[in-house]
């Protein structure tokens, strides 16, 4: 007999091809490329996970370079590879392998810049679908997501019921708030009124000053200022304070390795963000028919996505819990801290209730 251990230590990277996909403005894309990480037991259910804003798909790693959600991947971890297969792609418009601004436009042969098309979470989640599909998997256990991968795990369950037994949405709320809005306006105009921008049509590589502002604006709400005051308590470094130098340095990183019409790409797609839009309901109504299981957790301090409007939100679903993380972290305590809500993932991964059947 095979040892499970030894089904666990299966690893692939590598992408799939969709041979068309029609978006919801109507714009069709052809050839469309997702990469994707495949690990953990060959024949057990499946898990996807859906990754954030500037996340990948890379989300166990290797042992030289570990994934963003490492802490919480392995043998005998809460998300068990000896038990489950756990797959992510990279988002439809991302950064990392899967077709958006950076990618080559078939038709043309050079990049599609900015004149690739607006995409939707929805978007994003039709080509997941097709893309699974196309690897042969006709049914998934989980869709796990936190923020931006938050948002597709709830259209996950909106979209596709009788694909997905059950959903965890993590950090994030039925709609982008105002106050997200506001901020993503902020990214969106320090790139767009950069010189170096050049509506778009930089040159490949080029470094935009503006990605740098939008991403320290993007971390001043990740996390909370107890956590700033508790770490930078006001200390001066070589030119201003420790906590410039901080935000200086982490604009500096995602300039070097993020396509600014990509971040752009995917600052919209947010936007578009809402359960309700289109569905000719509520989101009352959404909530007291979603059709999947939800299980949904809020941190202290996210200072976007709100814990209270989660918790209203998840109470109402008749298949749904809601869970509150106490935590200095705010937003970021998706990434982190996996002792304190790991097993709230394992528990309802182990649990299974008989399916609502939803028509319509």
């Amino acid at each position: 007999m095979e040892n499970p251990h030894t089904r666990a230590a299966r690893y692939e990277v590598n992408s799939i091809t969709i041979p068309t996909l029609t978006l919801e403005s109507g714009e069709t894309l052809k050839g469309v490329e997702l990469a994707y990480e495949k690990t953990g037991s060959a024949n057990g259910p499946v898990i996807l996970i859906c990754h954030a804003l500037t996340g990948n798909h890379i989300v166990k790693g290797t042992p030289g370079t570990k994934g963003w959600w490492d802490g919480l991947i392995g043998p005998g971890s809460y998300l068990d590879t000896d038990e489950y297969t756990i797959l992510s792609f990279n988002v439809l418009g991302g950064n990392d392998g899967s077709t958006g601004p950076a990618s080559i436009d078939p038709p043309t042969g050079r990049r599609y810049g900015r004149e690739f098309p607006g995409v939707t979470v929805r978007d994003m989640v039709k080509a997941q679908y097709l893309a699974l599909k196309e690897l042969n998997i006709p049914h998934v256990h989980a869709v796990i997501g936190g923020s931006l991968g938050g948002m597709q795990a709830l259209e996950w369950g909106m979209m596709f019921p009788s694909f997905v037994d059950k959903v965890f949405a993590l950090a994030v709320t039925p709609t982008l708030s105002d106050y997200g809005l506001a901020f993503n306006h902020i990214g969106i105009q320090a790139i767009e009124s950069d010189p170096d921008f050049q509506n778009g049509q930089y040159p490949e590589g080029a470094h935009i000053k503006g990605l740098e502002i939008a991403r320290m604006a993007g971390m001043v709400t990740y996390r909370t200022p107890l956590l700033f005051d508790d770490r930078f308590k006001r200390e001066e470094a070589q030119s201003g304070f420790q906590v410039e130098s901080y935000l200086n340095y982490q604009g500096r990183k995602l300039a070097s390795r993020f396509d600014p019409n990509s971040y752009l790409t995917l600052l919209k797609a947010m936007n578009s963000h809402d359960l309700s839009r289109g569905r000719g309901c509520t989101l009352d109504d959404i909530a007291e028919h979603y059709p999947t299981e939800l299980i949904t957790i809020s941190y202290e301090g996210d200072l976007i996505y709100s814990p209270e409007y989660m918790e209203r939100f998840t109470k109402r679903v008749r298949s749904g819990r809601h869970y509150f993380v106490s935590t200095a972290f705010g937003h970021d305590g998706f990434l982190v801290e996996f002792e304190k809500w790991g097993s709230m993932i394992s528990s309802h991964l182990k649990n299974v209730q008989t399916k609502r059947v939803v028509n319509g």
